[in-house]
Order: structure tokens, then C-alpha cells, then sequence
């Protein structure tokens, strides 16, 4: 079977695109990124996709870096396909964070590459990353040390900032994207940096891996790539049985989860690990990030048999308690005193003594909306005045409210809007809840807006809400 067959068959298999798909192809100028181009280009009009290509000029070679951006965007003019070219001063960002030259330059990388999905529409991302891309990071992981979890190696599919990143040529090995574009008379562009053994992936694929095939298994790729297939499936299969006996015993608010220790000290310790990681991600600590150590001095804390009152500090605000048969995980926030205000619409502006956060209120007769920017969007928002009820509002969080949002079919819990929100619990609290006179929360602000009341053409009273807060905590909601 031919690459062009094979990335098809397994496009359909895995589901990775669909007919009529937007996609953003990120395209370096290399052999694999050129190979995957071409493969999409061919496929594009039977699939009916909308394909544009996306290449970062780093700045690391000053002039190889813009002959590969000239190189890519005369190729995509060639193909008919819309192109997107950014300059980006890496070495710079690098100078004033102090972050490592590959972090960096993905993470400025990623950001263009969903900026451009944005610009288009596109609802996907697709990367060149190839079978030897595999096989090298699983070697990583295992030199550095990693569990189950890591052994998945890089997946197939990934849903990233709402738009999912897709990998078509993981099962492919360079050399056979090397003799497709041989076959194909295609040209590329061989990044010199890809020869300099200071990073660490390079000195994997150019001396540790060659050396362990040709003295132990030459076929140490494909053996490393089986074993990330196999981790990958098993891996979900754990996550889902995990999900599943949390969502079954553990109890979870806001800012704490509890449970019961002696139906933990009954589950299998591989869930056991996994719970705990699943419940810390909950309350917005990123659970990966945990020590290894640690994990099981929480673990070993709630399984022992005495004594039967005890407490540990997890870092980041958060303590594990325990206290006879109940567990729990919770912040160390003393949640703030409950307030209730209510705001008319010609009030001006109403300040909550409890948070410190002012509401800014103002009403018009006339459409006098502003285009702002990612913050001013986020912290104000605009309704239609006729179809709310006044007083407005606003208040603290109670247990159980809810909230209507666009696009969703009745309403969703506010607790989880702000887990799907990645709010930190400690934040969550001094979050004001607004709703209008029909008890309909209207706004979570800095957060959600709710379906009640949209701005349309029909429009004669425009309602202007906005808050007004601490820039620290307001960083932190907008990250």
C-alpha cells in the first residue's frame, strides 16, 4: 500500500479528519512536513478538506531560517494553498524568560499555530510527527524516568485550547518518508540544528538509539513504537475504570473532594494512584507535576491503619485530611462571608466590601459596543435590557447553581464550569455569581457569560456589565 493509502486508511480508522474539515498544516520545510503536505493536498479534494499551511521562522539561523519560510510559502502558492508565515524572536523570548531554546520554541510555535486556527476556522491541527518521533520519545521517558502513563508516548489525537492536534504519519518511519518524497521529486529543507548533539532528542537519534539497535535489536523502533500502542490502550482503560469509581464514591465540591477510606483501602492500588491524580486535577492542581513520592505518602497516609486523625500539606493550598473513615482533599482557603447586593441598571457601579471586586453597570439606548481586547473581553459583557428582569443580582456561590450556556441544551452545574475553566479553588470563592430578578444567573464574570438575554438586531436597550478586580487574580483567571 502506498503513504497516500496508508494515511487515508488510517485517517478513516482513527477518525483523525473528517469530510469538509479546516485544517491547519504545519509545515517546517523538512522532509517529513513536505511529505505530509503533499499526502493532504492529494487527499484534500476527494476529502473536501480547506488546507493552510502554517511555518514558524524562529530566528535561530538568521538566513537558513528565511530561505525555509520563502521555501514554504512559494511551495503553498504553488499548491493554491493559503499560507501563514510568522517571525518570531525565539532567542529573545529565551533571553528575557529564562526558558530552555526547544520549550520555548514550542510554546511560541503551538501559540501561532492555534492563532492561525482561529484566523481560518480550523478545527484541527495536523503535525509530521512520525514513528522514529515515537520511538525516540519513548527512550526519553525512559531514561528520565516515567510511569504508565508516559509510556503512551505522543498520542495520535489530542483536544488542545478547543481544537484537536492530529498526527497522521505516527505509524511511518522517516526512511519512508524520505524515499516518498524521492519518488515524488519533492524538495526540502534539512534544519542544520537537527545534527547538533547538545539536545537531548538529537544525542537519542543520532548515537544512544543506532547504537542500541545495532548491538542489542535492530528492531528497537518498531519494538519501542508496539509498546506505545499497547501502554496507550491499556493506559485508557485504567483512566476509564478510575472515572468511573469517582464518579461512584467521591464526593466533590468546590474547593474539597471527600471519600470514604475503607472503600479505598479496597480498591486496586494501580486505581488507587490513579484516583488520587484524577481528584488532584479536579481541585486544579496538575497532578502530573506531582512527585512520585509524594503520591505514595498520601497514598501510604490514607491505607495505614493508625493512627486515625492525621494531616499533610500537598503544596500549592491544598492539605489531605483524615479523620476516622473520611478522607479529604481541600484547599486551605477559608472560604469569605456570604453577600448578597442588588444592582439596578442606572446604578453606576456596586463594590463588594466581602472581595473586594466592583461591578460597573451601565445602560444604553443606542448600540455604543467597543472592541476590546482578550481582558476587556473577558471581564465585561453585554445583554439585551429588555429581556432581563432587574433588580440584578449579585451574590456569593451557593451550592447547586446552575447556569445556561450557548450551545448546550439546559443548564451546566457552575462548579463545573469552573473545573472545565481550570479556576484554582482558591479563586473560586471571591467569583461573584449575577443574576437578574427571575433568579436566571446571567454572568459568571471573568469566567461564562449565559445564554439569557443575547445582543441581536432586534436590540433597543443594550445592558454594559463589567468587573473590576485585583490584576494578580485577574492574570490568573485569564490564563
Amino acid at each position: 500500500m502506498d503513504l497516500v493509502s496508508r494515511v487515508e486508511r488510517l485517517v478513516k480508522d482513527e477518525q483523525l479528519l473528517h469530510k469538509g474539515d479546516s485544517i491547519v498544516v504545519a509545515v517546517s520545510g523538512g522532509p517529513d512536513s513536505i511529505a505530509m503536505l503533499h499526502v493532504l493536498f492529494l487527499l484534500s479534494e476527494r476529502w473536501d478538506w480547506q488546507l493552510t499551511v502554517a511555518h514558524v521562522n524562529h530566528q535561530f539561523r538568521i538566513e537558513e531560517s528565511e530561505q525555509e519560510a520563502s521555501f514554504v510559502e512559494q511551495y503553498a502558492r504553488l499548491l493554491g494553498v493559503p499560507c501563514e508565515i510568522a517571525r518570531i524572536d525565539v532567542p529573545r523570548y529565551i533571553h528575557e524568560t529564562g526558558k530552555n531554546s526547544q520549550a520555548a520554541a514550542r510554546e511560541l510555535r503551538y501559540r501561532f499555530l492555534h492563532e492561525t486556527a482561529a484566523k481560518h476556522g480550523a478545527r484541527r491541527i495536523v503535525l509530521a510527527h512520525h514513528a522514529d518521533d515515537q520511538a525516540e520519545t519513548m527512550l526519553m521517558r525512559l531514561l528520565r524516568g516515567t510511569g504508565p502513563s508516559g509510556l503512551t508516548g505522543i498520542p495520535m489525537r489530542r483536544a488542545e485550547h478547543n481544537v484537536e492536534l492530529v498526527r497522521p504519519l505516527l505509524r511511518i518511519y522517516k526512511s519512508e518518508l524520505l524515499d516518498y518524497c524521492h519518488h515524488q521529486q519533492l524538495t526540502y529543507f534539512i534544519d542544520s540544528s537537527n545534527n547538533n548533539t547538545k539536545y537531548f532528542r538529537n544525542e537519542i537519534r543520532l548515537e544512544l538509539l543506532p547504537l542500541l539497535q545495532q548491538k542489542y535489536n535492530e528492531q528497537l523502533p518498531e519494538a519501542l513504537n508496539r509498546l506505545s500502542v499497547m501502554m496507550a490502550a491499556e493506559d485508557d482503560f485504567l483512566d476509564k475504570q478510575a472515572a468511573a469509581v469517582f464518579e461512584q464514591n467521591v464526593a466533590l465540591e468546590s474547593d474539597f473532594a471527600q471519600w470514604s477510606r475503607n472503600w479505598f483501602t479496597g480498591v486496586h492500588v494501580a486505581l488507587q494512584r490513579r484516583l488520587i491524580k484524577l481528584i488532584l486535577n479536579y481541585l486544579s492542581f496538575e497532578a502530573d507535576s506531582l512527585d512520585f513520592m509524594k503520591l505514595e505518602q498520601m497514598r501510604e497516609l490514607i491505607n495505614k491503619e493508625e493512627p486515625s486523625n492525621q494531616r499533610m500539606d500537598i503544596g500549592h493550598s491544598l492539605a489531605l485530611t483524615r479523620e476516622y473513615d473520611q478522607i479529604k482533599l481541600h484547599t486551605y482557603v477559608v472560604p469569605p462571608i456570604p453577600y448578597l447586593y442588588t444592582l439596578q441598571p442606572h446604578q453606576g457601579s456596586l463594590t463588594i466590601a466581602e472581595t473586594g471586586a466592583v461591578i460597573e453597570c451601565s445602560l444604553f439606548e443606542e448600540d455604543v459596543r467597543m472592541r476590546g481586547g482578550k481582558a476587556e473581553e473577558a471581564v465585561s459583557v453585554w445583554f439585551d435590557a429588555d429581556l432581563l428582569t432587574f433588580p440584578l443580582t449579585v451574590r456569593s456561590r451557593a451550592d447547586g447553581d446552575r447556569m445556561n450556556l450557548f450551545g448546550l441544551n439546559g443548564s451546566k452545574k457552575v462548579k463545573d464550569i469552573f473545573i472545565d475553566a481550570k479556576i484554582p479553588p482558591s479563586l473560586r470563592t471571591r467569583i461573584p455569581i449575577i443574576t437578574d430578578a427571575e433568579h436566571r444567573i446571567i454572568w459568571l464574570p471573568g469566567i461564562r457569560r449565559s445564554s439569557w438575554a443575547p445582543v441581536t438586531g432586534n436590540t433597543k436597550a443594550w445592558l454594559h456589565l463589567k468587573l473590576c478586580i485585583e490584576e494578580g487574580l485577574l492574570s490568573t483567571m485569564l490564563r
